[in-house]
């Protein structure tokens, strides 16, 4: 999440239009509309964040200066630092490298570079009050830092929307060449046109030559062979060449490739053979002139876990606290619907393989379970998961609060027992336990969440697969911003509803 490409970001599945040329964004979305190529739309985006970001920075300070002081004349210094604090705030982004193309788009890198921003103009204000022996209003100071922060991501969120949303009618993609062999150009290039969001649209493939006869079964065109492909990169308009685990692609042939791209502005991307690693895991170390690849170990103990259980029991204890009038309504509405209990509770295994019992508001018919073993052939769910859209053993509350998923809301009774945590894979059943492969009991090694990477890109309407292929990678790449993140999102798919029956 790159921060799991959690964030952000989302699984999806749409065919991208394969257009020989793209537009920039829409007139309603971006700006004019008509023919851009990379450069232009890349430029556009950059101009529009640094509009977010220093109009969130005035809005903040705007809203902190009022709220805080109303007008008191004894605060006009603070006009002063209202004016100093927007241009500050967008120069700590750019010293963060919030507006470099490789964080940009996809991916959760992005909004942590934001919140580290939002750290450091904290600590910068902080220690230039005590340098100059000023005394600031801790309101003040809360209330237009922690604003400009959230506005911020808000509006870089809703920004990547937009962008998304051109991407699915193949505008402000980049052109790629892809280089390899024919089984992993097939592999490569049905996995990238499946997923639109991450912006990557295969436009043709060079291979060896013993294998260009095979690429007629390529679904793209060939370009010809691997020492031709910065010729045939120019040639056929791409903007990044990427190339795929390749024998006869060795150190120096791929140094004097970079050269040849080089001369025509090309980026060049080399597919590790690495799942599922985000890339602050990865140092790049020289070694006798040679890149060496250093892997770090996942984060699954420590300080950094401790804050994090600390952070699941404070947050959850207060939601707790918040939402019991909601509790006691949804009671009421499952007694008069159908009767019987409120709560449906069930077997789950947790951290280590432990097993616990999952609290859940009840949405089914108090028989649902001995009814099950007749309705499995009527899944729609594949793998070892059960899934059907129209379940007749919902009853028509349940229906409204898996669609909110407010049926959830007793988990966290769960995370204040230390059984769950806020975010985190995806709470599995014994039997499904009983048929992962070895690589698959990874996912164990953390406590199960209430929400997580499966929950935000896709809820039920994810494959087993993908929702374990997710699980995987949240628990390779954790971090406590990863974990804000997801429950960002996760705020975001509840609302719309989408993806849970």
């Amino acid at each position: 999440m790159t921060t799991t490409e959690t964030a952000a970001d989302e699984v999806a599945t749409q065919e991208i239009p394969r257009t020989p040329q793209y537009s920039g964004f829409t007139e309603r979305e971006l700006g004019e509309r008509g023919h851009a190529d990379r450069w232009v739309w890349e430029a556009r985006y950059v101009k529009l964040l640094l509009l977010v970001d220093f109009g969130a920075a005035v809005i903040a300070t705007l809203a902190a200066f009022v709220l805080r002081f109303q007008g008191a004349a004894y605060a006009d210094w603070y006009i002063v630092l209202s004016v100093l604090i927007p241009p500050a705030w967008v120069g700590l982004l750019a010293l963060s490298h919030a507006y470099e193309r490789r964080v940009l788009f996809v991916g959760g890198e992005e909004y942590q570079r934001v919140i580290r921003a939002g750290v450091h103009l904290t600590l910068v204000i902080v220690l230039a009050s005590y340098v100059a022996h000023t005394d600031i209003a801790r309101g003040y100071l809360l209330i237009a830092l922690v604003l400009t922060t959230f506005l911020a991501l808000s509006g870089r969120f809703a920004l990547r929307k937009i962008l998304q949303r051109a991407r699915r009618g193949g505008a402000c993609m980049h052109r790629v060449l892809v280089l390899g062999h024919v089984p992993a150009v097939a592999k490569m290039t049905g996995q990238l046109h499946r997923r639109y969001h991450h912006g990557f649209q295969v436009i043709g493939a060079c291979l060896p030559l013993d294998q260009i006869a095979d690429g007629k079964t390529l679904d793209v065109p060939i370009y010809g062979g691997l020492g031709a492909a910065a010729n045939s990169a120019a040639a056929a308009g791409a903007d990044t060449v990427m190339v795929l685990s390749c024998p006869e692609l060795d150190g120096p042939m791929l140094r004097r490739l970079a050269w040849e791209l080089e001369r025509d502005d090309i980026d060049l991307i080399v597919s590790s053979s690495l799942v599922d690693t985000a890339g602050d895991r990865i140092t790049v170390r020289p070694v006798d002139g040679l890149p060496m690849m250093h892997i770090e170990h996942a984060t699954l103990s420590g300080g950094r876990r401790l804050v994090k259980a600390v952070f699941d029991v404070a947050v959850a204890l207060g939601l707790l606290v918040l939402l019991a009038p909601v509790f006691l309504a949804v009671a009421l509405v499952i007694k008069l619907d159908t009767g019987g209990p409120v709560f449906f509770r069930q077997v789950r295994v947790g951290r280590g393989g432990e097993t616990f019992r999952m609290n859940k508001f009840r949405t089914m018919h108090v028989d649902a379970e001995a009814r099950l073993a007749a309705m499995r052939q009527a899944a729609e769910g594949d793998g070892v998961l059960f899934k059907m859209r129209d379940d007749p053993r919902v009853t028509r509350a349940g229906r409204i609060l898996r669609r909110y998923s407010l049926d959830e809301l007793p988990q966290l009774i769960n995370v204040l027992l230390g059984q769950m945590s806020l975010v985190g894979p995806r709470p599995p059943l014994p039997a499904e336990v009983e048929q992962y492969p070895d690589d698959m009991r990874r996912r164990l090694v953390v406590r199960p969440g209430m929400t997580g990477l499966w929950q935000v890109s896709g809820r039920s309407d994810l494959s087993w697969e993908d929702s374990i292929r997710l699980d995987i990678r949240y628990v390779e790449n954790w971090s406590l911003t990863v974990d804000l993140v997801i429950l960002m999102r996760t705020a975001m798919a509840v609302m719309r509803g989408s993806g849970a029956y």
